[in-house]
């Protein structure tokens, strides 16, 4: 299949010809087709699947082919909801690639940033709409911003959205919006929270299901490598120095964790920033700006902050600690070996999180062979228990109580 099949208007044709979309991925090939034709869409996909463009595109070519214009009014006919401002921006920069050289307007609205910066790009007149819940939540308080024009409405990561706690301010913005409209929901996980979020919000919707990053990402090397908890400093620092990797992000479960561990890698010579929700919104802008510039070779980020970053060509992923929600391990190794690059999975183990790995083979339905790195063997006599022995609940109550002993 082609996007021919689309029969998209031709600025949204070329503009994927120039940057260089040749075939829809899965998702795309399934999402497309039924927002275009106007269907309520509940979508389940991981990062790196292609799922920006498989809602901007159908939201474009329909606001292209609507001649209805809101244009000299601050009142979108399209609606983008997101979690946090680093997604926000891409989502609108991709917005942007499709649209150019249409008549389409597309502004962003997100926090950390003064609500009258905004205003220009908004009082002007706009059709799509990108935004976080709470700022967006601002404008529609200062009047500055109507949503009751909109006629289609996306949740991307959905599921994160509401991890955050951004529930109640989706269902205040919902009230404000038109009953009749389109809607699609995207998410990575289709948990218990977000099925009820889509049974309030939309009717009879079609789902599409996407296989996960754990069965789609064969271009991944996973290694899991045993050592003791004391020595995982050393052995990142081994890692760094042995490999010419040109980025490394590494995941730590905390924001304690992440500034320390930050903190003793610039120490030791290393150009290390990191990235979590206690930095301030310009701090974290200029972290990942340096990272993406590459004057800092190292980031180390929570789930929480690294959740919609998207670095193109990264080489390798460290996990300092495997996630307590095992949906976290998936999206923490989808980082790297995107768009058809290789890419390396690193995850440090030791004694505390071996429940953890249990419950996430389990999830995967796949092994993650352990090793030895030669130099950093673990400490055999510590590891007198074995946590295989223990009751699946044993194991993530163990695990948990023991990482939190050490924030």
């Amino acid at each position: 299949m082609s996007f021919a099949a689309f029969t998209l208007p031709s600025p949204l044709a070329n503009n994927l010809a120039k940057l260089g979309f040749v075939e829809p991925t899965e998702v795309q090939a399934g999402a497309i087709p039924m927002m275009l034709a106007g269907d309520d869409l509940m979508v389940k996909a991981a990062t790196g699947t292609g799922k920006t463009a498989a809602f901007l595109l159908p939201i474009l070519a329909r606001l292209l082919a609507d001649e209805v214009a809101s244009r000299n009014l601050p009142a979108p006919r399209a609606l983008v909801l997101v979690p946090t401002r680093e997604l926000c921006q891409q989502v609108y920069d991709a917005a942007k690639a499709l649209a150019k050289g249409s008549a389409v307007r597309i502004a962003q609205v997100y926090g950390g940033v003064p609500l009258e910066s905004q205003l220009n790009a908004i009082k002007g007149g706009v059709d799509l709409m990108v935004a976080t819940p709470g700022r967006l939540l601002d404008h529609l308080k200062k009047r500055t911003l109507r949503i009751d024009t909109v006629s289609q409405l996306v949740f991307d990561e959905a599921d994160r959205m509401l991890d955050m706690g951004f529930e109640d301010e989706i269902r205040a913005l919902v009230k404000k919006l038109a009953k009749t409209r389109q809607t699609a929901l995207f998410s990575a996980t289709l948990g218990d929270n977000v099925w009820q979020l889509a049974k309030s919000l939309m009717d009879s919707p079609k789902l599409l299901e996407i296989a996960a990053a754990k069965d789609a990402k064969p271009l991944i090397e996973e290694q899991v490598y045993q050592l003791d908890s004391e020595r995982k400093f050393e052995f990142i620092c081994h890692l760094l120095g042995k490999n010419s990797w040109s980025q490394v992000l590494i995941f730590s479960r905390t924001k304690e964790g992440a500034d320390k561990l930050t903190a003793k890698l610039v120490e030791a010579g290393h150009s290390a920033v990191a990235m979590h929700a206690d930095l301030s919104q310009r701090q974290r802008e200029q972290n990942l700006a340096d990272f993406k510039a590459a004057d800092a070779r190292v980031l180390v980020a929570t789930d929480v902050a690294a959740r919609g970053l998207d670095i193109q060509a990264l080489p390798c992923i460290i996990n300092v600690e495997l996630p307590f929600k095992k949906e976290d391990y998936v999206h923490r190794i989808g980082r790297t070996g995107r768009a058809g690059s290789a890419g390396l999975a690193i995850s440090l183990l030791d004694v505390a999180d071996e429940p953890l790995l249990v419950a996430l083979e389990h999830y995967l339905d796949r092994r993650l062979p352990q090793q030895w790195y030669p130099g950093f063997e673990p400490d055999l006599s510590i590891r007198h228990e074995r946590p295989h022995s223990l009751s699946k609940a044993a194991q993530k109550q163990k695990a948990r109580k023991r990482a939190l002993a050490k924030r």
